[in-house]
């Protein structure tokens, strides 16, 4: 039973990370918290793919509530799957999963010997023709239902650059995903931003420190360990970009835990506004399961309507799983011990 003080409506906050097509995961979480619909967002974090998300949410709550968000979700997703000239998944002869089209493993071969400007001369980017028809910057700007923050990285800094609601842009959100090998980089006040992975996967602290919400719901694309070690060369660098696509959001989840093992120390009388504030946040977990953990990093670049509906399936599962199991937890409790998790 609900406390008196406690609103019909919990909120959460999202915290959304990156990784390329498999972002496709977290549309389908989404689709489970949105159908289920008895939870509210609060404040939604995101970079690269999670940014995607994060922007597409905030447009489809806008326009038409939780169905709205679901159905431009989705429009989204199958937009950037028809964009593409072929299919860039295929599935695996033995059945045993998706892979790489041979043409975009030669794409992704060449970024290595070529630049984006060499390699797209016109500049030509899909995802954002998709963002352009189907984001409404200036609405999100002034009524956008949720806090948002969209991570980018200054790519002469190496600083993180979080984007608010009063100064998204169309750019911002490209920034968000610009991997340097593949796009070129993007321009906003003059200055060259990349992919908000290689600064923050996603930036939880303005969750913590800019909304009023205690709750924050952590949804992972990249493992936190790894069934086996890499032993190909192809297969250790993989591992490395996802290493270091990962250690910044590591990093401070792990500053997190430590700063609320010490807290947890200090009388309440003691304790100022950040203390109390970090000392009553409240965490909760949805990681990406094996499915994702035996895909190859790859497969991030393998955008395809089958691929996409895979995920997505993969993903409400997981959503519907955690509401299932701590949907009544929100409010008044983590689901998710910080120190456990993030060592």
């Amino acid at each position: 039973m609900r406390l008196p003080w406690q609103p019909a409506t919990p909120a959460l906050n999202l915290a959304l990370q990156g990784g390329g097509a498999h972002g496709a995961f977290t549309w389908g979480v989404l689709d489970a918290l949105l159908e289920d619909g008895q939870l509210a967002f609060d404040g939604v974090s995101g970079t690269s793919a999670g940014a995607m998300n994060a922007v597409v949410l905030a447009q489809g709550l806008m326009d038409g509530g939780r169905e709205g968000a679901r159905a431009a979700l989705r429009r989204f997703w199958t937009a950037v799957a028809g964009s593409l000239p072929f299919e860039v998944a295929v599935p695996r002869a033995d059945g045993s999963g998706y892979q790489l089209a041979p043409a975009m493993r030669l794409m992704l071969q060449w970024t290595h010997h070529f630049t984006p400007e060499q390699l797209n001369p016109f500049d030509l980017n899909p995802l954002r023709d998709v963002l352009r028809q189907q984001l409404d910057i200036e609405g999100l700007r002034q009524r956008s239902p949720v806090r948002l923050f969209i991570a980018t990285t200054e790519a002469n800094t190496g600083r993180l650059r979080l984007f608010r609601n009063a100064d998204l842009s169309l750019d911002a959100v490209l920034a968000s995903a610009c991997l340097p090998r593949l796009h070129r980089s993007v321009l906003i006040d003059g200055q060259p931003h990349w992919d908000g992975g290689y600064s923050a996967n996603p930036a939880v602290y303005p969750l913590l420190l800019e909304t009023p919400t205690r709750d924050t719901l952590l949804v992972m694309l990249t493992p936190l360990r790894y069934a086996a070690t890499p032993q190909s060369a192809q297969d250790i660098e993989h591992r490395m970009q996802e290493l270091a696509f990962n250690a910044t959001f590591l990093r401070e989840m792990r500053m997190f835990a430590h700063l609320r093992e010490r807290i947890a120390h200090i009388g309440w009388w003691r304790r100022g506004p950040l203390e109390r504030r970090l000392a009553g946040a409240r965490f909760h977990a949805i990681e990406p399961g094996p499915v994702l953990g035996e895909l190859g990093t790859d497969t991030k670049a393998a955008a395809g309507q089958r691929f996409f509906e895979m995920l997505f399936d993969v993903g409400r599962g997981q959503g519907r799983q955690w509401l299932d199991t701590h949907r009544a937890a929100v409010g008044r409790h983590g689901t998710v011990e910080l120190a456990g998790l993030f060592g």
